[in-house]
Formats: structure tokens, sequence, C-alpha cells
């Protein structure tokens, strides 16, 4: 299926490794333009020339997206660089494996919550310019259901949800749509679910033991399903929650 997106321009923050890579791999082999940021330059540096030997236009950034300024500045920037911006794709996360104390929550508010709204604002008025401009952020099922003990994880990410459906009811007459994509426990390797398997192996396996279809999602299939809610064939969807979870939450999406 073609879906509508080649010559697009798209960034994606945290994108050079896990979910984030994945989604941006996704959005190049659809013929995106396409600029990523994170926190180490020879990661930055290697996606950037993955990308650009796929005949696309390419370009990063390093720096903690914890400075929600830098981010914006950054968006800024990569929307002039691209010759534009079509796709936002907001793949920010500090909260999981913190603790419960007060630096712990005030760091996830000021990563999860306060950097994931200034990158979106900041994209907003170049999304304007597109036309057909989708945000995409990408949440957890921890937000809409519990599963560990209590801490700022999932506190956070569920604050995000009322805010991506805000972002597309405002948005809508402006033909920007905001979804959100959240998953469930995602494998791949160097990620948190290798770390768990590795140092907690008893934990990894009850929580491998909880997915109906008998294994962990990939990065990939988290991909597919925010590469289809940014293109024009998701033109109609617009302040969704996409669980991409195998089943293995209980809850009912009434």
């Amino acid at each position: 299926m073609d879906l509508g997106l080649k010559g697009k321009k798209a960034i994606v923050t945290g994108g050079t490794r896990g979910i984030g890579r994945a989604i941006a791999d996704l959005l190049v082999e659809e013929g995106c333009d396409i600029a990523v940021c994170a926190r180490t330059a020879d990661q930055v540096k290697d996606a950037v020339t993955a990308f650009e030997s796929r005949g696309v236009k390419a370009a990063g950034e390093t720096f903690d997206v914890a400075d929600a300024e830098a981010l914006a500045a950054f968006v800024d920037r990569m929307a002039q660089r691209l010759e534009g911006l079509d796709v936002f794709v907001s793949n920010i996360s500090g909260a999981m494996g913190g603790g419960n104390d007060p630096a712990s929550w005030r760091n996830a508010v000021d990563v999860d919550i306060l950097s994931t709204v200034r990158g979106c604002e900041a994209a907003v008025p170049h999304l304007e310019k597109s036309g057909a401009g989708a945000v995409v952020v990408i949440g957890t099922v921890s937000a809409v259901e519990i599963s560990g003990p209590r801490g700022p994880y999932s506190a956070v990410k569920a604050a995000l949800i009322p805010y991506v459906k805000s972002l597309a009811r405002d948005l809508a007459s402006r033909n920007i749509r905001a979804n959100m994509v959240s998953p469930g426990s995602i494998y791949f390797k160097g990620g948190v679910w290798n770390m768990v398997e590795q140092h907690m192996p008893d934990l990894y396996r009850s929580v491998l033991a909880r997915n109906p279809m008998g294994r962990m999602g990939t990065p990939q299939e988290v991909a597919s399903a925010a590469v289809f809610l940014a293109s024009s064939r998701a033109s109609f969807i617009t302040g969704a929650n996409l669980i991409c979870d195998g089943a293995i939450t209980q809850r009912v999406g009434f």
C-alpha cells in the first residue's frame, strides 16, 4: 500500500534506536526526508548516514530533550533545513526505570510531559503550512492500565492522552491531525526488556507469559502503526490513542 508519504518532511525525536529508529526507518522507506535527534553523537551520525544512503535528505542533532528550549529550536531549524514539515513524531521518555522520589517525578514531568508539549507546539506552525500535517506521540499502555510499582512513568504518560486529544480538536480546522500510539512490551537488543531479561529473568518470564500472543512486540510493529497514522491513509483519524500491545492489557476500549 502506498501511504502517500513520498517527498514529505518528517522529524522524529529519539530517532536513532528502538521504536524511534524503526519509525524513522519506515518513514525513509516511504520516501520521507527526515531529521532526528538523540543524546549520543555517534548514533545520530550513523542514523543520518544510513538515511542518506536511501536517497533522501537527512539531518540530525545531538542534545538532551530534557532541555525543552533546545528541542523547540531544533524543530525550527530542521523544518527550515528540510524546507518544510509534514510529520512530527514525539518519541520522548525519561521516566521509565525512575524511582518514586521527588527528583524522579520532577524529571519525568520535565522530560515526558513538558518536552513532549514543547516539541509538539514548536512543530504546529510548520505543520500548518503543510496543509496535511500530522503529529504522532508515542505513549505506553502503562498509561491506561497499572502494570508495575507506583512511580511517575504511568502518570506522566497518561497526562499526554488528553493533550493529544486537545491538539486534535484544536488543530482539525488547520488540517493538522494528532494521534498517539501506545505500545505494550516491546523487545529489542539494548532495550528495556532486553535489560530485564538479562538482570531480572523471573520478571521477564512473567511478563512474557502474560502476552496472549506468546511473545513481545517489535519496534517495527509499533512503527507500522505510527507511520500509518502519520500518512494520508489515516486522513480522518485524529485524537486516537492506538493501543499496540498484542492484547496484553485487560481493558476494553469503548
